[in-house]
């Protein structure tokens, strides 16, 4: 038996779930009502499906896509059968979808996501305003399909459903690397599967501009290295997304963040040329000059454009980063600044943007940029997108500006599904008052794009996001049990790996590729090794290598997930055994069980992990990591035994032991161990 489904017998049952929704629905997001009732409604081949009232093609076409998901679960070798595909229009049927409406031909900020949906012994009726309500209702449908020896089936219920914020999106940088469009529409699948409703696509960066331009075509001839999106392929992006659903807002950073632009435009940069492509990440000097009549003639014709490709009253303009050091060095922007009383380089960003607000608006959008945009002056039109935190959404809030936040759900940042899952938009203990909180629009996950590329990618957003669309979506007050959290989120995430994503598979690709072989024995030591492993953070990974475009992402840290079972888990399991540690109590034994069982694999698997790195230069760097964690792994058995049986431990043992710990925090082979923090509260517990 492997080391997962042995640790999945032992903790199944550690911690007993205390309410019917949480024993019968792996909810996720969860609805802001629901109701359990008596009995079940069969999943079977008879399954039929009416639209009584309003249907149109794209509220067939969602329709048509739950019954796919649904046809997995009806379907034997011995009943190949499946659900009818045809949409009937009668007053009867197993399911009625209900709706009113299709919604807005544009779908904005304001278009009603709210359904409501109860299912009986009999029949389930779903009911929404809008196609995009019951987009929602039919994700929450195949949600709660259930299974057991013999037949599929719903539970009966009733749930009143409609979104806490109404922007709440999911932001992936295809500058720095691009990411192809299967990629991105498999992204979107995962959106639509948890309730995002905002795609920002980040599309311009000093590595590389992503979009095709008919009247500027240099953009991409000189600065894209042939990657980039064709104006078909966007508006292919935005359909499909719209028709699950999801809006496209598009980011154009400017002024900074800006030297791919002047590959093939120059004459829009603040310093001379001539310019290439940046390889180096981080911050740059240049930057788009905001003196010139001539920039805001090309801005206005390129903003035009673009707006004919995206039809979401929003646009963002980034404004992020620009450091002003070209500026003060172009003495005709000097001037510029002395004759018209700009007494900074902020105060002439917020001249660029007080130029570049009226063209934006000129086709009908909304400006959003990043936090530096927010100056006195600035129109109260403009979004405001915090990564500054929320002290930065704060202070625009207070000042009548709409925000999003953004910081603290950095994907790169590498931070557990917890973390994220326990930071609000609007804290509980918030200072601002119900007016100021109504301009918080919501929020995004941003996927920087530094350390990702189209094989990586989705295991960087993915679970992850999903905690946090659910902090997005769900009521504050019952999103607070971060153990239901991660016990629904690990059924979520087999979810999406099912509408395509890679998150899950990608690991085991990527460690077969190290060792050259799919033999299970052969990849045993490195997967038990990767098992107790998670990357380090952005900017660690920054420092440690240096790295640049170039870099290639092949390497250990590559392939381990973020946030992997073991990290809560042993951290749950802990605390579960710290509360009673010498007790007989079944919870008690079984936490120590499950403990033990994970320390006793890693310390058993040592000697075969440590061989395995040898044989792949790619790995080797790993070694003191293994070594570490067969160390660790003995301390924490150590722990254990002493705490169960109060058998003190040697003398000098526990400041040995924390020093030992402190060592393996230091920056190696670019992982990090996963159980750092409840081994330090194991070993603190031993007297």
């Amino acid at each position: 038996m492997t080391l997962s489904k042995t640790l999945l017998l032992l903790t199944m049952t550690i911690l007993p779930l205390q309410t019917p929704a949480q024993i019968q629905t792996t909810l996720l997001p969860l609805p802001a009502k629901l109701t359990l009732d008596a009995g079940q409604l069969p999943l079977t081949t008879a399954f039929t499906v009416a639209t009584p009232h309003f249907h149109d093609a794209r509220l067939n076409a969602a329709i048509l896509r739950t019954l796919h998901d649904l046809n997995r679960h009806v379907a034997t070798p011995d009943a190949p059968t499946a659900i009818s595909t045809e949409i009937l229009t009668t007053p009867t049927a197993t399911l009625l979808v209900d709706v009113t409406g299709p919604g807005q031909p544009i779908q904005s900020i304001d278009e009603s996501e709210s359904y409501t949906l109860t299912i009986t012994p009999t029949a389930a009726t779903l009911h929404a305003a809008t196609t995009v309500g019951a987009m929602r209702g039919l994700t929450t449908l195949e949600q709660l399909v259930q299974t057991d020896s013999t037949h599929a089936f719903f539970t009966a219920i009733h749930i009143e459903d409609t979104p806490r914020f109404r922007w709440r999106g999911l932001h992936i940088d295809a500058g720095r690397h691009f990411i192809p469009v299967e990629v991105i529409k498999r992204n979107l699948d995962g959106m639509a599967a948890v309730k995002l409703n905002v795609f920002h696509w980040h599309l311009s960066e000093d590595q590389g501009f992503r979009v095709e331009s008919k009247l500027f075509p240099r953009l991409t001839a000189l600065g894209s290295d042939g990657l980039f999106y064709t104006q078909n392929q966007v508006r292919d992006i935005v359909a499909y997304a719209y028709a699950r659903g999801i809006r496209v807002v598009p980011e154009f950073d400017m002024p900074g963040h800006t030297r791919a632009w002047f590959v093939g435009y120059p004459d829009l940069a603040s310093g001379p040329g001539p310019y290439t492509i940046r390889r180096e990440f981080g911050i740059d000097d240049a930057a788009i000059d905001p003196t010139r009549d001539s920039t805001y003639k090309f801005l206005d014709a390129f903003i035009g454009e673009m707006a004919g490709l995206f039809p979401d009253p929003y646009f963002h303009v980034g404004g992020d980063e620009s450091n002003g050091k070209q500026w003060k060095a172009n003495p005709r922007i000097v001037t510029f600044m002395r004759s018209h009383n700009l007494k900074d380089t902020d105060a002439l960003q917020v001249y660029f943007n007080q130029r570049l607000l009226p063209i934006v608006q000129k086709y009908k959008k909304h400006m959003v940029g990043w936090d530096e945009v927010l100056h006195p002056g600035l129109p109260k039109d403009v979004v405001i997108q915090s990564w500054r935190g929320t002290r930065a959404l704060v202070e625009s809030t207070t000042l009548g500006y709409q925000g999003i936040l953004s910081q603290p759900y950095y994907l790169d940042g590498m931070k557990s599904s917890k973390e994220n899952y326990l930071a609000d938009p609007i804290p509980i203990d918030t200072t601002l008052t119900p007016a100021q909180q109504a301009f918080i629009l919501g929020g995004e996950a941003c996927m920087w794009a530094e350390h990702v590329n189209a094989i990586t990618i989705d295991s960087r957003i993915w679970p992850r996001t999903a905690a946090i669309a659910e902090r997005f979506w769900s009521p504050q007050a019952s999103t607070t049990d971060v153990d239901d959290m991660y016990r629904r989120l690990d059924a979520q995430s087999i979810r999406l790996e099912a509408v395509g994503l890679t998150h899950l598979s990608h690991e085991a690709v990527a460690l077969r590729r190290f060792l050259s072989t799919d033999n299970p024995q052969a990849l045993a030591p490195l997967t038990t090794f990767a098992s107790a492993l998670e990357p380090i953070s952005f900017g660690e990974r920054y420092r440690q290598q240096h790295t640049n475009q170039f870099t290639p992402l092949n390497s250990l840290v590559d392939a381990i997930r973020p946030d992997p079972p073991s990290r809560h888990e042993i951290a749950r399991l802990t605390r579960l055994f710290l509360t009673a540690p010498t007790l007989n109590g079944p919870d008690s034994i079984q936490a120590r069980a499950a403990l033990e069982t994970y320390y006793k694999a890693w310390l058993a698997a040592s000697p075969a992990i440590q061989s395995t790195l040898t044989t792949s230069p790619a790995l080797n760097a790993a070694l003191p990591r293994a070594r570490q964690l067969a160390t660790l792994s003995t301390i924490a058995l150590e722990a254990i035994h002493s705490l169960s049986t109060s058998t003190p431990p040697p003398t000098g043992w526990k400041q040995q032991s924390l020093a030992t710990l402190e060592a393996a925090k230091k920056p190696s082979a670019l992982v990090r161990l996963t159980f750092i923090a409840p081994l330090t509260d194991l070993i603190n517990a031993v007297p």
